[in-house]
């Protein structure tokens, strides 16, 4: 039985907001694991990127989900970047430690939520919708790899996500795991 649970996909395919109703809804712990990062980098990652580049940012990126993700550790619902498992090591870890769900979204379906935000370094450019959809090839299936469920965002409700996780981790037995006392 696994205690974290760990939300990964596209920016802006809702694993923030699902994951703070899902955490309530399963009694843990909420983190985001881009405001840890930023935390850690005492900046924006936004300025990180610009400063330093993605590179350095995966390398902290990648110790950040060793540390958030111990063995062992939970109750917790973590929500990942959306370039977090571009790394095999970071998909591994999360696969190993983490009962992992994909919330996954097409990139127009993101487009629609995404097309004014000025906050996500990676879609600051020309055509946000292609850069969509070329994260979308290249991700995917990293996504779909370290994956024990996928959630198809469409658009339900953060409600009505939050309770097709539920049920989905129910039906695997893993609820007691997650809603239990805290070791």
């Amino acid at each position: 039985m696994v205690a974290i649970v760990s939300l990964v996909g596209l920016p802006g395919g809702g694993k923030s907001t699902v994951g703070r109703q899902l955490a309530k809804r399963l009694g843990a712990r909420f983190l985001d694991a881009d405001a840890v990062l930023e935390e850690h980098i005492g900046m924006p990652i936004r300025t990180f990127f610009e400063l330093h580049g993605e590179a350095a940012f995966r390398d902290i990126e990648e110790t950040v989900i060793d540390e958030l993700t111990p063995v062992g550790g939970g109750p917790l619902v973590l929500a990942t970047g959306g370039g977090a498992l571009l790394r095999s090591v970071n998909r591994q870890r999360l696969h190993d430690r983490t009962t992992v769900i994909y919330l996954r979204s097409t990139p127009e379906e993101l487009f629609r939520r995404l097309r004014h935000d000025t906050q996500r370094p990676l879609l600051q450019v020309a055509d946000p919708l292609a850069k969509l959809r070329e994260l979308h090839e290249v991700r995917h299936p990293l996504y779909e790899e370290a994956a024990h469920f996928c959630i198809d965002t469409g658009r339900p409700s953060v409600s009505t996500l939050v309770n097709m996780i539920m049920m989905q981790l129910d039906m695997a037995g893993l609820i007691p795991a997650l809603s239990g006392p805290s070791a």
